[in-house]
């Protein structure tokens, strides 16, 4: 059944989602809020700064007009940065009406400490509400290649109708009610690409890189599980899935944001690292529920300009030998 989609962020992954949504047969609306760039892509079907000459559909109406955007839609994909989500749920929440929401941003709001879908309940109380996560290229979406993400919600069937209403053809939705594992999956992998960016920077090797993906996999999930998550969501798509992917190539904002700090290079204009953002309030929360995060720690230390990247790795590799579980 065709429904009435709007995305908001006309970034990489916003694209891509307005290209899955018009795939799955939508009508599809994509907003952006710099309307000399939705001019562009309106004109030319290319989101040149994030996607190169990648192209979208026709089908897809692109406008920098919120009002018009959101007017009618039944179902809103959320696909900002979760640093900026509460300032466009201020808009969002005098106009959607009875619209779904469903958060597709990866992250931890650095202020309040909330994760995405818990500031969407808090202004819109009232609305479905679900999560979209997993190991998933803006690029690869947008060229169709097969691609498989988890999307949550508490409510079941809203679950379930979400996977149908977003699967087809390449692009695979698995359900969960698990929204807090998806989201703690997708937010805290950020902060361990920077680590493992940063292994690679500092050209430490692959036995190095494999073993910070193992052991910040071990702290992602007790972080997880201490804030209510389940183990078993972390094992799949949103968790260690995206950790795999974004600790493997340089397409990763974050990966390529930790290269940057290994090599002691200017930090200055480079594009958005989500990581950067989460690393201190997930250091934070993990000390409030006494959770031993010490690649965690080591990431904010170096974010801090406390150590460096090399003092940082030395600093682990002294702590006291330990049993693995």
């Amino acid at each position: 059944m065709s429904r009435k989609i709007l995305v908001i962020g006309a970034g990489a992954w916003g694209t891509a989602l307005a290209c899955v949504a018009a795939r799955a047969g939508h009508d599809t609306i994509l907003w952006g809020r710099n309307a000399e760039a939705i001019e562009a892509l309106s004109q030319t079907r290319m989101n040149s700064r994030y996607l190169g000459d990648l192209k979208i559909a026709d089908e897809i109406r692109v406008t920098p007009d919120f009002s018009e955007a959101v007017a009618g839609r039944e179902m809103i994909l959320l696909c900002v940065p979760t640093q900026t989500l509460s300032a466009v749920l201020e808009n969002v929440a005098s106009l959607a009406g009875e619209a779904s929401l469903v958060s597709c941003c990866k992250g931890i709001d650095q202020k309040s400490g909330e994760l995405p879908a818990n500031l969407v309940r808090q202004r819109m109380p009232g609305a479905k509400t679900g999560v979209l996560s997993g190991p998933s290229f803006a690029s690869d979406v947008v060229r169709n290649l097969p691609t498989a993400v988890t999307v949550a919600s508490r409510d079941e069937p809203f679950a379930s109708e979400l996977a149908l209403t977003l699967s087809a053809g390449n692009f695979r939705c698995y359900a969960s009610s698990d929204m807090r594992g998806v989201e703690l999956g997708g937010a805290l992998k950020n902060v361990l690409a920077l680590a493992v960016g940063a292994a690679r920077g500092m050209e430490l090797g692959a036995s190095a890189e494999a073993a910070l993906v193992a052991r910040g996999f071990a702290e992602i999930r007790r972080i997880a599980t201490a804030l209510g998550a389940s183990a078993d969501t972390l094992q799949g798509l949103s968790g260690l899935g995206d950790l795999v992917l974004t600790c493997s190539s340089t397409q990763s904002r974050n990966f390529s944001y930790g290269m940057a700090m290994g090599q002691a290079a200017s930090l200055e204009g480079l594009p958005l690292a989500e990581g950067a953002h989460t690393a201190g309030v997930a250091l934070r929360l993990a000390r409030e529920h006494d959770v031993d995060v010490p690649i965690i720690e080591a990431v904010v230390n170096v974010l801090e300009k406390r150590v460096t990247a090399r003092e940082a790795v030395q600093s682990l590799l002294t702590r006291p030998l330990k049993r693995e579980n």
